[in-house]
């Protein structure tokens, strides 16, 4: 199946999927047991020391690989935002500051707001739920779940670096400018002026803009890709001629939008 047609199933189907996931014994479970512990933890080491709650949390962050960093992930949420050289504000990953912003923790991890609420115990089982559906769109067709991914995120980014330190979506907006991979050796002041030139950050607000930009990178990513080339329409018309005949078509991003690179830094 091509990315395009997979991201419109995937598209409509997302409410039906998510409360599929929702019913499943494993996740229903999870959910469960975060609605009725959550609210006891106030402070960065229960939530930590409490493995089912801590496990539950990484997932909706998209942080399952770094679950094993119980002592990173409590220096991190325990740190000061305000101190520029606090950890969470020297880890690169956006999902670190993401997940500490989420959370709200305060005084130095020692009192939470937020957990006794109904309202925000819910936003985090949502998003919880998204990004199980989203992995699992991933694990069938990476294109597709960098798609789904951009689109959950898209409407933050403020500045171009909101973009670049996100690796996924440095990918996905690269390709659908037409800049090639070398771009990403560049220095990341220019990077993020070459995108600033050819993207106005303020459609990424704008739903129908941000629909238009996915498609342009769903299409790209399967013509690059040989195992899903044939199933491109837009390859599959370009590569016809107009009697009908066949003709391979190569297509080179580098030569749509060259940009000079020069050395790392």
């Amino acid at each position: 199946m091509s990315t395009p047609l997979a991201l419109k199933i995937a598209e409509a189907t997302r409410d039906r999927q998510i409360s599929v996931l929702r019913d499943t014994p494993v996740h229903a479970r999870g959910i469960e047991t975060f609605r009725e512990q959550i609210a006891e933890i106030s402070t960065v080491k229960q939530l930590v020391e409490n493995r089912d709650l801590y496990v539950f949390v990484m997932k909706a962050f998209d942080l399952e690989d770094q679950i094993f960093g119980k002592a990173l992930m409590r220096r991190m949420l325990e740190s000061d935002l305000n101190d520029r050289t606090a950890l969470v504000n020297r880890l690169t990953d956006p999902r670190f500051r993401e997940m500490y912003l989420a959370l709200g923790f305060e005084n130095g991890g020692t009192a939470n707001p937020n957990t006794g609420n109904p309202a925000w115990q819910e936003g985090i089982v949502d998003r919880y739920l998204e990004t199980v559906f989203i992995n699992d769109q991933a694990a069938q067709n990476e294109a597709l779940g960098a798609a789904l991914e951009f689109k959950r995120k898209a409407a933050a980014v403020e500045t171009p670096l909101d973009i670049l330190k996100d690796r996924q979506m440095g990918a996905v907006v690269r390709l659908a400018l037409g800049l090639p991979e070398s771009v990403g050796t560049l220095d990341i002041d220019r990077q993020a002026s070459l995108i600033s030139s050819r993207l106005d950050l303020a459609t990424l607000k704008d739903p129908a803009a941000v629909d238009k930009l996915v498609r342009k990178y769903v299409i790209l990513s399967d013509a690059l890709d040989t195992s899903r080339a044939s199933q491109n329409a837009a390859v599959q018309l370009l590569s016809t001629t107009a009697n009908g005949s066949f003709a391979p078509l190569t297509i080179d991003i580098g030569a749509i939008q060259s940009v000079p690179s020069r050395p790392y830094g």
